[in-house]
């Protein structure tokens, strides 16, 4: 049997909701790349500017007073899968039409290979994924 079996890496981190919250979710997500060995891909910025918009969304609009959100970075070999866990009700969307604010969800939509919403009970959960290139030898 030639197939390597791949064990995904995830790292969860609880935030309160402060503003403050939002910088350290993006340190965390880069501390989880360095971690993995995968800091200097060139999609690492992306990850990190998507974190920060997902994280201020979550503060926003997501985390009712005396809540936080969760962050979760998860790399399987082949993708890494950000997800941001809120208790706040909602769906998020694209904005049709842009304005000074509204803009995070375009940008992540922009960067990330995929996006997406889940419902948990309470909240919601807000992904993105970024395939990575060494999926391509992980799959043949």
């Amino acid at each position: 049997m030639n197939e390597q079996s791949q064990l995904a890496f995830q790292r969860d981190q609880f935030y309160r909701r402060d503003r403050r919250s939002v910088g350290a979710a993006r340190r965390f997500a880069r501390w989880s790349l360095v971690h993995w060995g995968i800091s200097a891909w060139e999609r690492a910025d992306d990850v990190s500017l998507c974190v920060s918009e997902l994280a201020t969304n979550a503060l926003v609009h997501g985390a009712p007073p005396g809540r936080g959100f969760l962050l979760r970075v998860r790399y399987d070999g082949a993708v890494l899968r950000v997800e941001v866990h809120d208790s706040g009700g909602g769906e998020p969307c694209v904005a049709d039409e842009p304005d000074e604010g509204g803009r995070g969800l375009l940008l992540v939509a922009a960067l990330a290979d995929k996006w997406g919403v889940g419902q948990r009970d309470p909240g919601k959960v807000v992904w993105c994924e970024f395939v990575h290139p060494a999926g391509a030898c992980l799959s043949n």
